[in-house]
């Protein structure tokens, strides 16, 4: 089964595809075979093929591989709204027995899998279940996105502490959002102090192109992946 990691924001619109894309890259550089999920999505266009989400398939092509869409993303949704409320307009309920099976076919195939999620930590799936329960439920490692703007401090320590009461944080990426915040390298070297956790990256504010990630920083963020992987076992 291949290590999994879930990628959160301190928010919406922080920039998680941004730096799972990157991630994932950094992963095949180190000679990974590497498979991407995006369980939920809102904001989905319809296409010839059905409804697509550009944060899937973003996630697929950063693969390299023909995965198969619906299983990266079991659950799209045309209104950008929030996804439970999304479901709940589409007549359907959004059922963590679907995800686990789509996750348990791309886990099979992979040596590392990336889940992207949707919104922040606390977003609601249905009634009663959010993204950190289904999270919990599989006790897989958690990386950060915060984008930096204003706010981020308070978000981003309030979802680090959710996050580590219940399931390990063992990263963070700090996000240049465009525009790019005056004070952002003071506020980077702030977030360093209240977040329990190493930060792997500082993205640069151009979206364009996927940034190249430190392969120590890869490397050292694979080795916490093992490990937590034998101690949830």
């Amino acid at each position: 089964m291949a290590l999994t990691l879930f990628i959160t924001g301190n928010d919406t619109g922080v920039g998680k595809t941004y730096a799972a894309c990157a991630l994932i890259h950094a992963l095949r550089a180190q000679g990974l075979k590497v498979g991407a999920m995006k369980p939920v999505a809102s904001g989905c266009e319809m296409t010839a093929d059905g409804l697509r989400n550009d944060d899937a398939l973003a996630l697929i092509a950063a693969t390299g591989r023909a995965l198969d869409y619906g299983t990266v993303n079991p659950y799209a949704f045309e209104p950008p709204i929030a996804p439970h409320l999304a479901a709940r307009a589409a007549g359907v309920s959004i059922e963590t027995a679907a995800l686990d099976a789509a996750y348990r076919r791309l886990a099979a195939d992979c040596e590392v899998l990336v889940v992207e999620g949707a919104g922040g930590w606390r977003v609601p799936l249905s009634d009663g279940v959010s993204v950190a329960d289904w999270v919990e439920s599989h006790r897989w490692p958690v990386l950060l996105v915060v984008g930096l703007r204003l706010g981020c401090l308070n978000h981003a320590a309030l979802s680090a502490e959710s996050i580590a009461r219940r399931v390990p944080l063992v990263s963070w990426i700090a996000n240049r959002l465009p525009p790019e915040q005056p004070e952002w390298a003071a506020n980077v070297e702030t977030l360093q102090g209240l977040i329990d956790a190493p930060m792997l990256a500082c993205l640069p504010a151009d979206l364009a192109a996927v940034p190249a990630l430190d392969p120590n920083a890869i490397k050292a963020l694979l080795a916490a992946l093992e490990t937590q992987a034998r101690a949830a076992v």
